[in-house]
């Protein structure tokens, strides 16, 4: 087994794994595949130092197999496929006592905060695993982390069948929220400017447009009898999206914020007063989430095996994280952790 450690200078070692033992409450998995995010890349860029002790492995949307259990563990038994939900919470803090342990103020976010699964062997406290029914695609069960974020996102915006979901931007969290909004019954504009991305979106069954080209409020309004829209999820980040997101909103309509927006930017409150909408923070997800994208998975109701746009073997991390930024056709990467 092998472990791919990221350098303070940004560069990446491969060494041998060192399996960590379990101790009490903790799970030792065999990681099979962890796919690329969007964090990641953020920290390969140097966006995160402050959270990252480097040499660190990094990586957090993965999957594997239980290899050996600390005591103390129920539930699980070795040879259980799992994948980690990555939130270790200090159960101490006002949130945590609250029951918001997943926006926990201390949070340990396992695969940036400490060591995560672009390695072999991944120790992990046994609470934070969800076993897998027995016949799931590893490699597909790699996304259901980020497919987690798109049911929390989803549940949070209260999307129902029937209403109409536009979702600004058409990366891998935008397509998985708009899949999840489809398979609630919403009907889903997928706003969008890169044409591989848009041809994908089509091909997904959503209605799409690229708001460079054409009038993106005119074309909900049409969709719409001029009402707009039920729910709106801005998970672009950029600031002409941002500005325009509650243009596309009916009244009494829904915005949910999924992007991280380090700095502030402008947003037109007016529409916000006008049209008394309502503003729905998000952030990771709970349990239940981790639960449904499961279940979604294992139903192989959704098409996830087209978001996976290139998978790599551990040894090429490097590459994979140097070129995806870059890369704007990719949608998600996913590395071979096994060989």
């Amino acid at each position: 087994m092998k472990a791919a450690l990221l350098e303070a200078d940004k560069s990446i070692r491969i060494e041998p794994c060192q399996p960590v033992a379990p101790g009490s409450g903790q799970a030792r998995i065999e990681v099979a595949w962890c796919g690329v995010c969007g964090t990641d890349l953020h920290i390969y860029a140097g966006h995160m130092d402050k959270r990252v002790n480097f040499p660190e492995v990094i990586g957090h949307e993965m999957s594997g197999t239980i290899a050996e259990l600390g005591e103390g563990v129920d539930g699980l038994a070795v040879g259980d496929p799992v994948v980690v939900r990555p939130l270790d919470p200090c159960n101490e803090c006002a949130a945590c006592k609250s029951g918001n342990s997943h926006i926990c103020y201390n949070l340990n976010f396992i695969g940036i905060d400490s060591a995560g699964a672009f390695q072999g062997s991944f120790t992990v406290p046994a609470h934070t695993v969800h076993k897998l029914p027995k016949d799931t695609d590893l490699k597909l069960a790699a996304l259901i982390e980020p497919l987690a974020v798109a049911c929390h996102d989803n549940r949070l915006g209260e999307v129902q069948a029937g209403e109409t979901t536009v979702v600004i931007g058409g990366g891998p969290i935008g397509l998985l929220i708009a899949m999840v909004a489809q398979d609630r019954g919403a009907d889903v504009i997928v706003l969008e400017l890169n044409k591989s991305r848009l041809k994908l979106a089509e091909e997904l069954g959503f209605k799409t447009v690229d708001p460079t080209a054409a009038d993106a409020k005119a074309f909900i309004e049409a969709q719409t009898n001029g009402a707009g829209a039920d729910v709106v999820f801005e998970v672009s980040g950029a600031k002409p999206a941002i500005a325009s997101m509650t243009d596309y909103a009916k009244a009494r309509g829904r915005i949910v914020i999924v992007a991280i927006v380090p700095e502030p930017v402008p947003v037109n409150l007016f529409q916000v007063f006008w049209r008394e909408l309502k503003f729905i923070g998000t952030r990771v997800y709970e349990p239940q989430d981790f639960e449904k994208a499961i279940e979604l998975v294992a139903s192989g109701k959704l098409a996830l095996d087209k978001l996976i746009t290139a998978q790599k073997p551990l040894d090429e991390l490097s590459e994979a994280l140097s070129t995806l930024g870059k890369s704007p056709d990719q949608v998600k990467v996913v590395i071979d952790c096994a060989v």
